[in-house]
């Protein structure tokens, strides 16, 4: 039993409260209820807010108190007893207003962040970081007296094919031909037609782009371009179209 005291403490005051207002006269304790609800609402930066939540219960409590006491006048018939549940519908809809009103403030603290953390949110990334792309643009060569291979020696070209000092070879390309800045990559034109020629020299892979043309370089990667108003576009992106034959 020692044990269940704190919770019957906590109970036994509003009890109190709610049997004095049913023994007063309904004309002393709405008055009175009606003070506290003003009092609450105008004072509620003011007070306390271990003061502001007795208050509030004490409304909710004393509301069935005050109700007992209007039945009681009115004779405790049926009427009375409608009169009254029409009062508590009537006043407990007022007081679920009136708390949703006094706590409007707590429902939007949760989206503040604390005060100690608003540096770190402030400082922090939003979404993907961007990155602005600036191509170089390809320093195309003519081949008729060969080329300077960034990566040793010097290239030939005779009759479309290029032929590489240090080993390799490329055919069907047009005599224009570029190296990227870090002589990874060999640009040329295609010699039947509209389109560019790329081959990875680090990968021995071989790509025939028609239809596009190289925009240039970024990080040592070629982007390439459809027309001079698109949107360059890396490797990665055209490899998935038609026009495009590895080797």
């Amino acid at each position: 039993m020692a044990r269940r005291w704190p919770a019957w403490r906590g109970v036994l005051p509003p009890a109190a409260w709610l049997i004095l207002l049913a023994l007063l006269p309904w004309w002393l304790g709405l008055p009175l209820l009606l003070a506290l609800a003003i009092a609450v609402t105008v004072l509620q930066q003011r007070l306390a807010r271990a003061h502001a939540a007795l208050i509030r219960r004490a409304l909710r409590w004393g509301l069935p108190g005050v109700l007992f006491a209007l039945q009681r006048v009115l004779g405790g018939d049926a009427f009375a007893w409608g009169a009254a549940l029409l009062g508590a519908l009537a006043g407990y809809t007022l007081l679920a207003g009136l708390d949703a009103w006094l706590d409007r403030g707590q429902r939007r603290a949760p989206a503040a962040a604390p005060s100690a953390e608003w540096p770190e949110l402030a400082m922090a990334p939003i979404g993907p970081a961007a990155e602005i792309i600036e191509l170089q643009p390809p320093a195309w060569q003519v081949a008729a007296d060969g080329l300077l291979d960034p990566l040793g020696g010097r290239v030939a070209y005779r009759d479309g094919v290029y032929l590489f000092e240090i080993g390799g070879c490329i055919d069907g390309a047009g005599a224009p031909a570029a190296f990227s800045p870090c002589g990874r990559w060999f640009a040329a034109h295609m010699r039947s037609g509209r389109g560019v020629l790329l081959w990875d020299r680090l990968r021995g892979r071989q790509h025939r782009l028609r239809g596009w043309r190289l925009g240039g370089w970024y990080r040592g990667q070629p982007y390439l371009v459809r027309r001079d108003d698109d949107m360059p576009l890396a490797l990665s992106a055209v490899l998935g179209d038609d026009d495009v034959e590895e080797t």
